[in-house]
């Protein structure tokens, strides 16, 4: 299923980005296919997603071993959930985990997010879409919606596990839209040269293995008027796993929370690619996330899996995965992050339980 739905992004959902953004085409021959290495002191600003996953903790760990002037360096985190108090989706401590991992690394880190983010969005009921929200080295921006072109829209259900973002509406209106916005929005990055880091890799599916190395960003506009190159890098894309949790062990960076319960992707805890054996581990441990979901589930009449069964009788179906590390289980129930991100001398580095598994869940 992520494979196919990687190729109806890679065939429909870029162009159509590159379309609605209005990219400029003559950028087309910037692509290069294989690009391991880029003279990363061209740019002015180096911009890292950084989603407290693996793949972009090794982007970051690669930047630094290339030997990067980590000064241009900055991590962009978008919040799934908002910063409203909605905690629905994602994993209640990854947001401080990400501002820890900042601090560790003696870096700024900027979130953004939607206004009442996924859940916020999941309740729309005939009304425009909400602001978006982007800390910004001089303070917090919002960024208002365009209500005179458009109408207003419903969602009253989950996202569902399709290849159409309009249908997977969680990925385009909580990170892309955001970071779209969040990169045309700021003046500090007019008439500079900008590299926007990302961690997808060629090993996780047929479609990712055909993705340009480096290329123009949708936002890139070199040639208007802003003049505001952008481009777009995929410094991992050629490692497999092995190669990821390397570099993560070579710095003694602590295996992220949710590797070490079990799961083998680090998205939202309650992510809609979630498989049984994921629900039925939330069921065990954090039953009233599991509720919630199923409650709205119930509400709108439409289940988030495609065979009509809500996530409790997902749950039933499955076995959880044994949970031995109470140490990281305890603090996925706390919005703190409590562990260390970089592991103390004398502290043995341990590949996570989740590390090379296949259970489905979604993307890092």
């Amino acid at each position: 299923m992520l494979e196919s739905l990687h190729a109806y992004d890679d065939q429909v959902t870029v162009p159509s980005l590159l379309r609605e953004t209005g990219a400029d085409e003559s950028t087309a021959g910037t692509s290069r296919f294989s690009a391991p290495e880029v003279d990363v002191d061209s740019y002015d600003h180096v911009i890292v997603c950084m989603s407290g996953g693996k793949d972009s903790i090794a982007c970051l760990l690669h930047l630094k071993e290339i030997g990067t002037d980590m000064s241009k360096v900055e991590l962009w985190h978008h919040d799934v959930d908002g910063n409203e108090g909605s905690t629905l989706m994602d994993w209640l401590f990854m947001r401080d985990y990400v501002r820890k991992l900042a601090e560790a690394m003696s870096l700024p880190v900027y979130f953004s997010w939607l206004e009442g983010g996924f859940e916020g969005e999941m309740l729309k009921d005939n009304a425009y879409g909400r602001p978006h929200k982007v800390e910004t080295p001089d303070g917090l921006i919002t960024l208002e919606r365009d209500t005179s072109r458009g109408k207003p829209g419903t969602r009253q259900r989950f996202p569902q596990v399709s290849p159409s973002l309009q249908t997977r509406w969680c990925s385009s209106a909580l990170k892309i839209d955001v970071g779209r916005r969040a990169l045309n929005n700021q003046d500090r990055f007019v008439g500079k040269r900008i590299l926007f880091v990302t961690g997808e890799r060629r090993q996780e599916s047929a479609n990712r293995a055909r993705y340009n190395q480096l290329e123009a960003h949708a936002c890139d506009r070199r040639n208007g008027r802003t003049a505001r190159l952008v481009d777009a890098w995929r410094p991992v894309l050629h490692w497999n796993e092995e190669d990821v949790w390397a570099i993560i062990e070579r710095h003694r960076i602590a295996a992220p929370v949710p590797y070490r319960l079990g799961w083998s992707r680090s998205s939202c805890m309650t992510c809609i690619y979630n498989g049984a054996r994921v629900w039925a581990t939330i069921a065990l441990h954090f039953p009233e996330r599991a509720a919630r979901i199923a409650a709205y589930e119930d509400r709108f009449g439409v289940t988030i899996s495609r065979k009509r069964v809500n996530v409790l009788a997902m749950a039933k179906s499955a076995k959880p995965f044994e949970v031995t590390d109470l140490e990281a289980l305890g603090q996925a129930g706390s919005h703190e992050y409590l562990l260390p991100v970089i592991l103390p001398e004398g502290v043995a580095w341990t590949l996570p339980k989740g590390a090379f598994g296949k259970e489905g869940c979604g993307s890092d």
